[in-house]
């Protein structure tokens, strides 16, 4: 067999999962998966048709009246045994996710533990929809609060984080008694499919989650579907905003997740050797390919000089190849295409007067010569009139700005207009509240970069990077899938 012949063997046959099974596609439309570290298309993926966008969301509705009216705890111990088999199949998922998105196996397991963690929040599901009662509050009336399910919700998810994104959505709507459709990135579906098999097999109902594949005509059906009550997207900003745009304006509900330029402010007075670990791990991990990534380093005062010369050359000594080998720093980008949008970047920032102190282009991985894999750069001397400033690269590229003291580093990351994460690295706890309390920003770590909070907190930006009321997860994702109604009432006649 040749080896054309034998990659061809090793292409999988990926499907929609519609009322409690897989489903091939009836389209005639297929979408390409690629093993980014082998440049290969490793997997042929079903574009669904209206059709069977309407099946899925059909499927969703049959079964929403059922579920709906089943018992928090119920649902509790169903979500249980899908922990249970979770933890069972993590290394399996963690594979999947490498395989599809090319990140270093122990990130991908990190992902797995991550989702793994909002399934463990929404256990506890029963205390979460308690609400409020008020016995008397007049004459023979009490009044309570009830929180009850929507229907019909559906999610759209990234390439990057193929497990812990819908589980965000699937799980925490599923708990709040409402059924779900996922559109996950048509990049990274594998994940998807399998968690889908495996809510069933915990014992869910056929149809409380369903995943269909495609890109903006599938998301089109499911904005424009009159049954799907509800939406949660995690994507770029014009396509967050569109989105939001058209969902409410159908008067319906929906949060919607953004792009992000994510600082990290390094004060003269912080600790230099926990900085740097902390830029190289945030803005180089995971190929940058992250929400909450680290791209711009903020150096104040005079602490720039020094931060760059230990910057260079960790990033340099950067170890990248292949996700599923071990003792590495960082896997592939995620396509050809998006690797030559970063290297655009690049050639952006060199032309704009930047300094281009580390040059990843052209770096190649000996045996995975097709691989899509881009090193580390590093710039100084950026400004924010930049476009590597203000635009979102989401790859390997960390640029460093250097301003004068704490009020300027606070006014320009108020200044952008992305407002994700931000982090300040500093030893004295005065500049430390100054700073958490007059950042604009959405989520804030102090000497603790990519602040991912846990899933029993929420989790979201301010600005352009969230279009919506609601931050993910954490009780304001109850508050997302669930309507809030207010009940009073009061039995005349006379007491027993």
């Amino acid at each position: 067999m040749s080896e054309a012949d034998r990659g061809a063997a090793r292409v999988r046959e990926l499907s929609h999962f519609i009322d409690g099974r897989r489903v091939a596609g009836k389209s005639g439309h297929f979408a390409d998966v690629y093993d980014p570290a082998e440049g290969r298309v490793s997997a042929r993926l079903p574009v669904a048709s209206a059709d069977e966008v309407a099946a899925a969301v059909a499927s969703a509705q049959a079964a929403f009246p059922a579920w709906s009216e089943t018992a928090p705890l119920a649902r509790a111990r169903l979500m249980f045994r899908f922990k249970e088999l979770l933890d069972q199949h993590s290394d399996e998922l963690a594979e999947l996710i490498t395989r599809d998105h090319g990140k270093l196996f122990s990130d991908a397991k990190g992902e797995v533990v991550r989702g793994i963690e909002i399934v463990e929040f929404a256990c506890g599901i029963p205390t979460l929809l308690k609400t409020e009662f008020t016995d008397q509050i007049s004459g023979g009336i009490d009044s309570w609060n009830l929180r009850q399910p929507l229907g019909v919700a559906a999610g759209v998810t990234p390439f990057n984080f193929p497990m812990v994104v819908p589980c965000w959505m699937f799980v925490m709507a599923a708990a709040c008694g409402n059924t779900f459709v996922l559109k996950p990135s048509e990049r990274t579906p594998s994940a998807s499919i399998r968690l889908a098999e495996l809510f069933i097999e915990a014992g869910f109902p056929n149809g409380v989650f369903n995943v269909v594949h495609g890109s903006k005509p599938v998301v089109d059906a499911l904005i424009a579907h009159p049954d799907v009550v509800a939406m949660s997207v995690v994507a770029s900003t014009p396509v967050a905003e569109y989105i939001y745009r058209e969902f409410a304006a159908r008067g319906k509900r929906v949060q919607a997740l953004g792009s992000a330029k994510n600082h990290l402010v390094v004060m003269p007075d912080a600790n230099l050797d926990r900085a740097v670990d902390a830029l190289i791990n945030s803005a180089y991990g995971s190929a940058g390919e992250r929400c909450m990534a680290t791209s711009v380093a903020v150096a104040v005062g005079d602490v720039g000089d020094e931060l760059v010369e230990r910057l260079v050359p960790r990033v340099r000594s950067l170890r990248i190849g292949g996700g599923m080998e071990a003792d590495l720093d960082m896997g592939p980008l995620i396509s050809t295409a998006h690797r030559d949008k970063v290297i655009g970047y690049i050639e952006a920032g060199i032309a704009a007067g930047a300094k281009l102190i580390v040059d990843g282009r052209g770096h190649v991985v000996v045996g995975r010569e097709e691989g899509f894999f881009l090193a580390g750069s590093l710039f100084d001397d950026v400004t924010p009139e930049m476009r590597i400033y203000r635009e979102e690269i989401f790859g390997p590229v960390l640029s460093v700005v250097r301003v004068p003291d704490l009020a300027s580093a606070i006014a320009l990351v108020n200044a952008h207009e992305l407002g994700n994460c931000v982090s300040l690295f500093t030893s004295d706890g005065g500049t430390a509240r100054t700073f958490s309390r007059q950042i604009h920003i959405g989520m804030v770590g102090i000497n603790i970069p990519s602040p991912v909070p846990p899933a029993w907190h929420s989790f979201g930006g301010w600005k352009r990077s969230l279009f919506g009321d609601h931050h993910a997860y954490g009780e304001e994702a109850v508050r997302f899938y669930t309507h809030y109604k207010s009940v009073m009432q009061r039995w005349p006649g006379k007491a027993a």
